[in-house]
C-alpha cells in the first residue's frame, strides 16, 4: 500500500474513533502522535485538520449531494471517507480528482459495504461536478 494511501486510511481510523466517541479529532491526533507506532504520517495530520477545519462545510456539501442518504443515515465509515474525498477534491491541490475518487472507493472497499464503493463514486463524482461553484462559494 502506497504512502498516502496508508495516510488516508490512518485519518479515516482517526476520524472515525473521533465521531464514535464525540471526540474532537484534533484533539484526538495530538493525543496520539507522540507514542503513535508506526508513526502518524504526516499527510494523515494534514487530512485530520483539513477535514475538522471545514467540517461544517463539507457536511453541508455531503448533505447536498448524497441523494437519498442523509448525513446521519450514512454508515459511520462511509462518512468519514466521503468526508476525506471531498477535502482532497476541493482544497488538496495536489491531489488529482481522480486519485480522490479512486482512493475513497478503494477504502470503502475494504472497510465498508458491498454497497458502498459505487454509493461513494456517485457522491464524489457529483461533488466533482460541481467543483468550481463550490470552491467560489468558499
Amino acid at each position: 500500500m502506497a504512502a498516502r494511501s496508508k495516510a488516508r486510511k490512518r485519518a479515516v481510523d482517526l476520524l472515525f474513533e473521533a465521531d464514535q466517541r464525540s471526540l474532537d479529532p484534533v484533539a484526538l491526533l495530538r493525543e496520539r502522535l507522540p507514542a503513535a507506532h508506526p508513526p502518524i504520517p504526516e499527510y494523515t495530520t494534514t487530512l485530520v485538520q483539513g477535514v475538522a477545519d471545514r467540517n461544517d462545510r463539507i457536511t453541508e456539501i455531503l448533505a447536498t449531494y448524497s441523494s437519498g442518504w442523509s448525513v446521519e443515515r450514512m454508515p459511520a465509515v462511509d462518512r468519514q471517507v466521503l468526508k476525506v474525498g471531498v477535502y482532497e477534491l476541493l482544497w488538496s491541490a495536489d491531489v488529482p480528482p481522480a486519485v480522490a475518487i479512486d482512493e475513497a472507493v478503494e477504502l470503502v472497499k475494504d472497510l465498508s459495504t458491498d454497497s458502498s464503493p459505487s454509493f461513494v463514486n456517485g457522491v464524489l463524482a457529483r461533488v466533482l461536478r460541481m467543483k468550481a461553484a463550490l470552491i467560489d462559494e468558499d
